[in-house]
């Protein structure tokens, strides 16, 4: 079961509130809704989770909803898309540079700061013809309650 409890800053909701209107997204109850319950999170929640928190508050809300919805966050820079390895897509609120630990028993997804990853050199062959834009590390083994 999701465990949530962080606690969501106004600095936050107000960061948001901005990415929203500098994309031309309306900041509806709905919208405001999805991204706490990705925000305040102790995991990276996908979608149905996020789902069936948010039904709780709005019951006429869809899955389809709050899946685009997920995915305009995405693409304007509101969360990050964390691929679910054959799973589900997660969804981190954190958009500071980080990498992750992912259990490959669980699933569980871990954050993780460390200035040696942020700074990789892209390989040779990706300098020419591609367009790098990020640099993301997944490390991957099984996590402390799982070894």
């Amino acid at each position: 079961m999701a465990m949530t409890g962080k606690r969501i800053t106004e600095q936050m909701l107000t960061e948001f509130r901005r990415r929203c209107r500098s994309h031309g997204l309306s900041i509806t109850p709905q919208r405001v809704a999805i991204y706490s319950e990705i925000a305040k999170s102790r995991e990276h929640p996908c979608c149905e989770d996020v789902f069936k928190r948010v039904s709780r508050t709005f019951a006429d809300i869809s899955l389809d909803t709050v899946y685009r919805t997920l995915s305009t966050f995405a693409e304007v820079g509101i969360v990050n898309v964390v691929e679910g390895y054959g799973e589900a897509k997660r969804y981190d609120p954190d958009m500071t540079a980080h990498h992750h630990f992912r259990c490959k028993r669980c699933n569980t997804i871990v954050d993780f700061h460390d200035k040696k990853y942020d700074s990789l050199e892209v390989p040779r062959k990706f300098r020419k013809g591609f367009e790098v834009s990020g640099i993301r590390v997944v490390l991957e083994g099984l996590c402390d309650k799982c070894a």
